[in-house]
């Protein structure tokens, strides 16, 4: 019996990550299906389609609607979910433009709704129905799809380190982490074991010098920042800057006279939000940045050739995948001898 071809439903194809998703995927030779809200092919920051973009089904369709792209689904192998916001008001087309004075003033709309309740604005934030809902219907709908003839299904959302706070609201991280626990526990209770199983690619910084040149700078201090986590020099650690935020996020909040409620001897903790955005900080500096067609390239392989692969899969896991080292590291691939576990 001959082997069934891979074919995959890319939601958000046109976007920045989905597009590399499409790209890499027609380049190993799989069936490639978008849907966005536009139906549109990619096109470059100058409004170039590029060729490869004729390879690809490209259908108009809201994540939120499942009649919409319902019929799409029969036969995928895959889905990979690409969606994803940021910052609430809007901010790609400043990325994508290099628009840094537009960029800042995204992020400091969005200090203002650190704390703010989405139901008190009168509809679900961006956050709510782009990052956790969207994800789940799609899920759900691809769940009830009829699987391909002898094979399993995979569904891959693309969902976040905890590297962004405090720079944007802790709702961005909640709602991703929402949408991962609900799709676990679905795929935790299919029968049988296995017959859908759930990836969630957690990129930090996604960067890419000329589709969002704005990216650039900062990853270069991050990739710094990374590498100096990774190898200390000798005589510095525990005195690293990472190492520092986490001493803070860990330690009560009172000395030792301070006299609480239950007595001297139980200091008060600091609140949860605040040391939980130190961890995050600390995450940021020791997280390195990650080429957006290396993430690309690691949710292809996890679709054609791991299907050892689920649950969470970070950045050190995508590179391990993909085969990328360090200067001196030897090759993370598996071989047949020895198959890598994540």
């Amino acid at each position: 019996m001959s082997a069934i071809k891979q074919s995959i439903l890319v939601v958000g194809g046109n976007g920045f990550l989905g597009s590399a998703v499409c790209r890499r995927a027609l380049a190993k030779g799989l069936d490639v299906t978008s849907i966005s809200s536009s139906g549109q092919p990619f096109r470059t920051p100058k409004g170039h389609v590029p060729g490869w973009t004729n390879k690809v089904k490209w259908h108009a369709a809201s994540a939120l609607e499942p009649s919409s792209y319902a019929p799409l689904l029969n036969g995928k192998t895959a889905v990979v979910h690409t969606l994803g916001v940021l910052l609430e008001g809007g901010y790609k087309n400043s990325l994508k433009e290099g628009d840094i004075l537009s960029l800042g003033s995204s992020f400091v709309r969005n200090f203002g709704l650190e704390s703010g309740n989405p139901l008190t604005r009168g509809k679900p934030g961006e956050y709510e129905v782009i990052n956790r809902d969207s994800a789940l219907r799609v899920f759900e709908t691809y769940q009830a799809a009829a699987p391909p003839e002898n094979a399993g299904k995979t569904f891959v959302y693309v969902s976040a380190e905890d590297v962004f706070r405090p720079f944007v609201p802790k709702r961005y991280i909640e709602t991703k982490r929402q949408a991962e626990d609900e799709i676990s526990r679905v795929c935790g209770e299919i029968s049988p074991p296995g017959s859908l199983r759930d990836v969630f690619i957690r990129p930090g910084l996604m960067y890419h010098p000329h589709l969002r040149p704005l990216t650039t700078p900062l990853a270069v201090l991050l990739d710094i920042s990374s590498r100096l986590h990774h190898k200390p020099p000798l005589g510095l650690y525990g005195i690293l800057p990472s190492s520092i935020l986490r001493s803070i996020a860990s330690r009560p909040q009172g000395g030792p006279n301070f006299t609480s409620p239950q007595g001297p001897s139980s200091p008060t903790p600091a609140p949860a939000a605040d040391m939980s955005s130190l961890e995050s900080l600390a995450n940021l500096l020791e997280v390195p940045p990650i080429h957006v067609d290396q993430v690309a390239d690691a949710i292809v392989e996890v679709i054609r050739n791991r299907p050892d692969v689920s649950g969470p899969v970070g950045v050190e896991a995508m590179r391990n995948i993909i085969g990328w080292r360090r200067e001196g590291e030897e090759d993370p691939r598996p071989t047949k001898e020895q198959p890598a576990t994540l």
